[in-house]
């Protein structure tokens, strides 16, 4: 079932390495199962398993895993081997300095180091050259996929104290609060992570059966299906559930399930910087587009699924969120493929 879709944003962000080189963008997006058309639209998202599967077929055309935006071409295999290289390391920090070192033997170098101060961590973004990044999707991917594949190698998610980046607020900066989770700051003077420094010493918990099946989808996956279970958005998203002709679980509940007070839950989700109603509105748009590919249902019974019980309401309501009707919105989307769907 639908979970939290990837904005339009990314797509475009991550095609414009490809576009640089004169490839062939509509072939490439039609290729991941995405309607050329359905990006004109300012406020398109698409299914986490169409981007996932969009930045796999970049990587493979550009034979390139930076897609064309970093300060040299990275051949298809190389994220792979640093990950194979990870899992002989006994602790996360551990395997932080042996991906730095094998990140550095490469001219150019895009790397993640580690520094280390009391009881913060601090894993900064060091790239050498020029990278052509315009719209910072490199950047952000390659913070993703490190804070995401150091939760996945020491099982448990890292919850981070903050994000900071070495640029200002982009216009798509509000999508960055579901992404990371944590406080922001922009204009900073370097680009990195921070986090409590006793994950460090997590041991490494993932054997080599495992990481087979993990890089077989990544790191394309890791990009498009955040594992944010350990986040209180994601613990209500899963109260609430994917039934909206019931009512909704209020506020107060929620808070029992997740053994809080009231209070303290709507300042976790400050923290996180979202809100209760925010998640059922994400949860409601993800749920009607998930359906909306699905040519077999009625408009009108998407609406009632979503819990809207006036067709008119759902109209606006999804125009508000997308900018387009769901009639328009359905012209412009393929079929989607009967598969689950993940979030950024």
């Amino acid at each position: 079932m639908a979970d939290l879709t990837v904005s339009g944003h990314f797509v475009r962000s991550a095609l414009s390495g490809a576009e640089l080189q004169n490839r062939d963008i509509n072939a490439l997006l039609r290729h991941a199962g995405i309607s050329p058309d359905l990006l004109k639209a300012p406020r398109a998202r698409v299914s986490s398993a169409q981007f996932s599967r969009l930045m796999q077929v970049i990587w493979e055309d550009m034979q390139d895993e930076f897609g064309g935006l970093g300060p040299r071409r990275c051949r298809p295999g190389t994220f792979a081997t640093m990950c194979t290289l990870a899992l002989e390391c006994t602790t996360l920090e551990s395997t932080l300095v042996r991906c730095h070192h094998f990140s550095n033997l490469f001219e150019n170098a895009v790397s993640m180091r580690l520094e280390k101060g009391g009881q913060e961590a601090r894993l900064v973004l060091e790239i050498e050259g020029e990278i052509h990044d315009p719209q910072y999707f490199l950047r952000e991917s390659i913070l993703v996929i490190w804070h995401r594949l150091c939760s996945w190698l020491i099982g448990q998610a890292i919850k981070l104290d903050s994000a900071r980046f070495s640029y200002p607020e982009p216009s798509h900066g509000d999508e960055y609060r579901h992404i990371f989770h944590c406080p922001l700051q922009f204009g900073a003077s370097r680009t990195e992570l921070r986090f409590n420094s006793r994950f460090l010493s997590a041991p490494v918990i993932r054997d080599r059966a495992e990481m087979k099946q993990f890089l077989s989808t990544s790191p394309a996956d890791l990009l498009a299906r955040p594992d944010a279970d350990n986040t209180f958005a994601g613990k209500i998203r899963k109260l609430i559930g994917r039934d909206f002709t019931q009512p909704t679980p209020d506020f107060e509940w929620i808070a029992s399930e997740l053994h809080v007070s009231p209070q303290t839950l709507r300042r976790r989700l400050k923290q996180e910087n979202t809100s209760f109603q925010e998640i059922k509105d994400l949860l409601r748009r993800d749920l009607a587009i998930y359906y909306l590919g699905k040519q077999e249902r009625a408009i009108n019974d998407i609406a009632y699924l979503v819990g809207f019980t006036e067709p008119s309401t759902f109209h606006r309501a999804f125009k508000k969120w997308t900018g387009m009707t769901p009639g328009a919105w359905r012209e412009d989307e393929p079929p989607a493929p009967d598969s689950s769907a993940g979030t950024r």
